[in-house]
């Protein structure tokens, strides 16, 4: 007997425009790690930020997901999800995340 490979889904998700395909249960870290630049955001000052806890605490993988400022560290990719990788780029646009 002979086992095919199994099926991987994929999710298509929208980063800063650009439409990408990421299987199925990736984090939005994890998606942003794996295309250039491989960070979530830049601060006020234009460092590249990425996430350096992985668990939400520290805070630096803010992104915007449908217009929201989410952690994405702890949030999984869903199918047409919009991610902006903006949040923290301005004064003041380090808000919390809801």
């Amino acid at each position: 007997m002979t086992r095919s490979a199994p099926h991987t889904l994929t999710v298509k998700i929208v980063v800063n425009g650009i439409p990408r395909q990421v299987p199925a249960g990736t984090s939005v870290a994890a998606a942003l790690a794996q295309q250039p630049p491989g960070t979530t955001r830049r601060s006020v000052t234009g460092e590249a930020r990425a996430p350096l806890c992985g668990m939400g605490v520290c805070h630096e993988c803010r992104v915007r997901i449908q217009g929201r400022i989410r952690l994405a560290c702890q949030t999984v990719c869903a199918e047409g999800m919009a991610i902006d990788t903006d949040a923290g780029t301005v004064p003041g646009s380090a808000t919390p995340c809801h």
